[in-house]
């Protein structure tokens, strides 16, 4: 089952900022059928064929290209590595933290800074985005990738709780 997940149980999530500096907060979590790594985890949620994800990351890169905002390609599901360490690359976040139990993938730049925080805890995965914007840019940015990043995390959980269902695998 997909829950929102619950602040204040004691194992709250890393985020970008403090949460009053945040301009976007989105979190996911499921129960894991079997214990897996969090890299695990985001290796079979993000892996695979995803033509809707792949063509709103094409659309997001083809709308902030006059603006002189970096490309950021999509998700490499061919390219899934087994072991990544801090300041690592993972398609197109930075690895900040690594365990076990959580990875931390962040992208910063002068419009915004952006975490994905994958944490698990009793085998309850949570997925944790936060935003801190720091421009009109920025803000502006978020207007529409806000509401397609909901619906994008909503959809690789669901794609994700569903692969589990059928055959969930430890790693």
């Amino acid at each position: 089952m997909i829950l929102a997940a619950r602040p204040g149980t004691g194992t709250e999530p890393p985020l970008v900022a403090a949460r009053d500096r945040l301009a976007f907060l989105d979190a996911r979590s499921l129960d894991l059928p079997v214990a897996m790594t969090a890299l695990g985890a985001w290796n079979r949620m993000i892996g695979g064929r995803m033509p809707l994800v792949s063509a709103a990351m094409r659309l997001r890169d083809a709308v902030c290209r006059p603006f002189g905002i970096a490309p950021i390609g999509g998700f490499r599901s061919d390219r899934r590595p087994d072991v990544v360490r801090p300041g690592d690359r993972l398609d197109f976040f930075t690895v900040e933290d690594v365990a076990d139990d959580r990875l931390v993938l962040t992208v910063r730049d002068h419009h915004l800074d952006v975490m994905n925080a994958v944490t698990i805890v009793d085998r309850r995965l949570t997925v944790t985005t936060s935003v801190v914007v720091h421009n009109a840019l920025g803000r502006l940015y978020m207007l529409p990738v806000g509401p397609a990043h909901r619906l994008i995390a909503r959809v690789l959980m669901a794609r994700f709780a569903r692969s589990l269902a059928a055959g969930a695998v430890t790693r």
